[in-house]
């Protein structure tokens, strides 16, 4: 990037608390056959990782910044393509940015959408087709409603950081383990002690089998680790008995996910289904924000799963790098 050139523009959002950036301009098409192949390229061409840093980090963004690359959806069944960034590479999933986009499709019109009823945003992401079910009244956006990729799980019992562990895939792969077995519980006062447990999961897991997707080597390894309380079932007007738990997704590099994680929820529900679970799951986060979380569809060893949020429009930006500046493209402190 130069002086003459055009500047960086996003629309930021926030889904439970949890940054999405998303990159409207100032970019080239990513090229690739498809959007898992783009993610490939995004993550090896210094042009767009250059601008992936520069969104993420200092001093325009911050250690647990997340956001993403817009990119042609596989074929006319999708809306939209996204590849997911965060600071330190490319995700494979995010639920809450795909909250965040069905939102944002809406807001800006690039779907007709229904101003008193549900509109389908169909997204394709790196790990699959999903849906973000955006649901308005009076011409606003209410709600939005992940409809995730198939989920699974992968493992149980898989000692890891020396503690056991249950692995599970929602689009991206995460080990689970309750923050009691440590301890510890999910408040922000214990985040710096699950952030160094979650560095020794991830760790002790790297090529691990239990972590190797099943039919594409791309998707494979921890994505995130997820510390979760137990909390007394809650009653929901109109859904009966739903369980409730309190969750923090450490992902990435210690980076910390302020949303209950829509991914990591799917994951979470497929282990909460395989063991019986058949009610709502009402998902906190660190920050006190919510998911609803059902499984829509079930199959023999996975689930579908359906995670209703809110994505929230907090600013327009137009960033630019000075060729002259010494920090370039930025830098992190974690």
């Amino acid at each position: 990037m130069s002086q003459a050139s055009p500047a960086i523009t996003t629309v930021d959002y926030h889904t439970g608390g949890e940054p999405f950036r998303i990159v409207t301009g100032g970019v080239r098409e990513i090229p690739g056959a498809d959007v898992l192949s783009r993610r490939a390229t995004a993550m090896a061409e210094p042009e767009f990782d250059g601008v992936r840093r520069l969104l993420c980090h200092e001093p325009r963004g911050h250690a647990d910044m997340y956001g993403c690359f817009l990119v042609p959806p596989d074929d006319a069944g999708a809306l939209l393509g996204a590849l997911f960034w965060h600071k330190d590479g490319f995700s494979t999933a995010c639920g809450h940015g795909t909250i965040a986009l069905g939102a944002y499709a809406v807001h800006e019109g690039l779907v007709a959408a229904d101003p008193d009823g549900e509109t389908d945003v169909v997204v394709d992401v790196p790990s699959g087709r999903v849906t973000a079910r955006v649901r308005c009244s009076g011409g606003r956006v209410r709600g939005v409603t992940f409809v995730s990729v198939p989920s699974y799980v992968m493992a149980r019992g898989v000692a890891a950081g020396g503690m056991k562990v249950d692995i599970s895939y929602g689009g991206a792969i995460y080990a689970s383990v309750p923050a009691a077995a440590l301890g510890l519980s999910v408040e922000p006062a214990h985040l710096t002690e699950l952030i160094g447990h979650a560095r020794r999961v991830k760790a002790d897991l790297a090529g691990h089998p239990a972590a190797r997707h099943p039919s594409d080597e791309r998707l494979s390894g921890v994505y995130g680790v997820i510390f979760y309380d137990e909390l007394p079932d809650v009653d929901l007007p109109g859904l009966g008995r739903a369980a409730h738990q309190r969750n923090v997704t450490v992902f990435a590099d210690g980076e910390v996910d302020r949303s209950p994680c829509g991914s990591g929820t799917a994951a979470r529900l497929a282990l909460l289904h395989d063991t019986g679970l058949r009610a709502p799951l009402v998902h906190d986060s660190v920050v006190g924000s919510t998911f609803l979380a059902r499984v829509a569809e079930a199959r023999d060893g996975w689930v579908v799963p359906e995670i209703e949020g809110m994505a929230y429009r907090t600013g327009r930006h137009a960033f630019e790098l000075d060729p002259g500046d010494p920090l370039g493209t930025g830098f992190t402190l974690r």
